[in-house]
């Protein structure tokens, strides 16, 4: 009577919330694990085994408890991302430095962020200068210095010195409440493998009541032993095929791998992207930014022609000056580091001519300035300055021509350099069996060159954003799943061709972040690769967990069939599975 006393309250004790949900599934007509538990528990309440009933309640409420532990520690991982950014900053307010909520800071406020804070607000430095670490944004391993014009991201912590700086984004729209926001949106899309193993639990449980229903009638007829022995068989089966590892197995090991990427700078859209990045058979990557520094330098100033190079140069600049592309850029640059103090002429009827340069009118003069397939699109291009333009490209670099009515005048050439990463990259895609493709919008001597101090076969120059898409096209038909790499912004058509779209340096612009399946928190391209690794891990823990769901259940299934397998050692088959498929899912968090 005492046992039967304490099964009764271990019962209503530890059982009442898995019997609940039971009763809600029976009235809803869902068969799912609940209704199974309490299925169990109630059959051998019937047939007088009450203890053994006490012990399936309560190792089950433990199973509960330490899988819903378990999958708030994977997401406890991402959501500590928004705890990173202190509560209050220190603000210049009346002439005076005030501890203000960060809450309450406004756009354009200046802030002082000192040696051992951390960042309160994305915002740009105005003085002073500071080593950073970016960890918890860009997965960065080494501190990064920071000087006036700099970024700061919000959670970033100053590991020495002092900056004062403007605010550019309010709270809820930090970086970093961006990518925690991106990252809780990923959590709620499901993986097809969860979708699989959902759809499937969806008619496997059915299945499962319906056999254990005919071992309880047919068992007695066609075999040896009483209806209560085949009773507490068919309530054995029950238990040991509930499918709770085999639907708990794929949201704790997608969520471990999403947290797992975040914490190494590698923002997943959504655990589809996770598990298809490991089909990846090409990458497709542009060259400026991504395998190149994006920071081009004037290298070369020649004329051609009688237009004094000094003047020639200011009339590029003055054009340049309207672009915001960086190869525009770079040629300013270089203007002002050779004529300092000069200011640019006039531009009038300025307009871009995509993918090829600028034009613009001075003085009444009609300019061209642009790339190789401009002089040739003008009728410009004499045997000459082919050749010219020729010796500048195979030696690495992109070339500007300067065109007035009757022809060229000057030749500039501007160089960027490879990022010390990019070579490292490249290996390790070819290591995981991907093959490395460049597309780019520069001249196809130039693509060469850069593509053979990188050790990339195909390289695609002279290509407009809509070409970058119709190479992707044809990429995906020749090889399969594919990734392109951009910055996801000139990008855009290319990325959204792809099956993969990765966006390099996403931490400084939002679009990339909404835009792009992968984002790459900072500009390191050997996260590609990484994030390749990481897809083949999280695809490998998932065939073992489902391995383990199934085989455990196998095993336990014969030895219920053949009568040697009790209640409580069915709940510990399930227990047990479960922990493991857990826990085994868990170690992509320690990677």
């Amino acid at each position: 009577m005492i046992r039967v006393f304490v099964a009764a309250l271990s019962i209503l004790s530890a059982g009442l919330p898995t019997l609940k949900k039971g009763w809600i599934a029976i009235k809803n007509f869902t068969l799912n694990i609940y209704f199974l538990m309490s299925l169990a528990v109630v059959g051998a309440l019937v047939i007088g085994k009450w203890p053994e009933a006490a012990m399936v309640v309560f190792l089950f409420a433990i199973a509960e408890a330490i899988e819903a532990l378990s999958l708030e520690r994977a997401r406890n991982a991402i959501k500590s991302l928004t705890a990173l950014a202190p509560e209050t900053a220190e603000v210049m307010i009346d002439g005076a430095w005030k501890d203000q909520p960060v809450a309450s800071v406004l756009l354009g406020s200046r802030i002082r962020v000192r040696t051992g804070s951390r960042v309160p607000l994305d915002a740009s430095v105005e003085s002073g200068r500071a080593a950073l670490d970016q960890a918890p944004i860009t997965g960065e391993s080494l501190p990064v210095d920071k000087q006036v014009g700099d970024p700061l991201y919000a959670g970033s912590i100053v590991t020495d010195g002092v900056v004062e700086a403007t605010v550019t984004a309010v709270a809820g729209e930090s970086t970093l409440a961006r990518i925690a926001a991106a990252i809780q949106d990923a959590q709620a899309q499901r993986a097809p493998t969860q979708r699989f193993v959902d759809q499937f639990a969806r008619y496997y449980t059915p299945a499962v009541v319906v056999l254990a229903l005919l071992v309880a009638a047919l068992g007695p007829v066609l075999f040896a032993g009483t209806w209560g022995d085949w009773l507490y068989q068919a309530l054995v089966l029950l238990v040991i095929a509930c499918p709770c590892a085999l639907v708990v197995s794929t949201p704790i090991t997608v969520v471990s791998g999403l947290a797992a990427a975040a914490k190494h700078g590698i923002l997943i859209k959504g655990g589809a992207y996770l598990e298809s990045g490991r089909l990846l058979k090409v990458v497709a990557l542009d060259k400026t930014g991504t395998l190149t520094q994006g920071k081009p330098v004037l290298t070369d100033t020649e004329p051609f022609g009688d237009l004094p190079i000094e003047m020639a140069l200011k009339i590029a600049a003055s054009l340049d000056d309207h672009s915001t592309h960086p190869v525009a850029k770079a040629l300013v640059n270089g203007w002002k580091l050779q004529q300092p103090d000069v200011a640019p002429f006039s531009v009038e009827d300025f307009g871009v001519l995509n993918g090829r340069g600028v034009k613009g009118v001075i003085d009444g003069q009609l300019w061209h300035l642009g790339n190789h397939r401009l002089v040739e699109e003008l009728g410009l291009c004499s045997p000459a300055l082919e050749a010219r333009l020729s010796l500048l490209e195979n030696a690495g670099k992109t070339v500007i021509v300067l065109c007035a009515a009757r022809g060229p005048v000057a030749i500039f050439a501007v160089a960027d350099t490879v990022r010390p990463e990019s070579i490292a990259a490249v290996t390790a895609l070819k290591a995981l069996n991907v093959v490395p493709v460049m597309l780019t919008g520069d001249n196809p001597a130039t693509a060469k060159s850069i593509a053979a101090q990188l050790g990339i076969q195909d390289a695609r120059g002279n290509l407009m954003p809509e070409d970058k898409q119709v190479a992707v096209a044809e990429l995906k038909r020749r090889f399969g799943t594919v990734g392109m790499v951009g910055d996801g912004v000139n990008d855009a058509p290319a990325l959204a061709q792809a099956d993969i779209g990765f966006a390099m340096g996403a931490a400084g612009t939002a679009t990339a972040l909404e835009t792009a399946d992968v984002a790459i928190m900072d500009d390191d391209p050997r996260k590609i690769a990484d994030f390749i690794s990481l897809s083949r891990r999280c695809a490998s823990v998932l065939k073992q967990n489902i391995g383990l769901a199934l085989g455990i259940k196998v095993v336990f299934l014969a030895l219920a069939l053949s009568g040697h397998a009790t209640l409580w050692m069915a709940v510990f088959a399930d227990m047990g599975a479960s922990l493991l498929v857990v826990f085994n899912g868990l170690r992509l968090l320690r990677r």
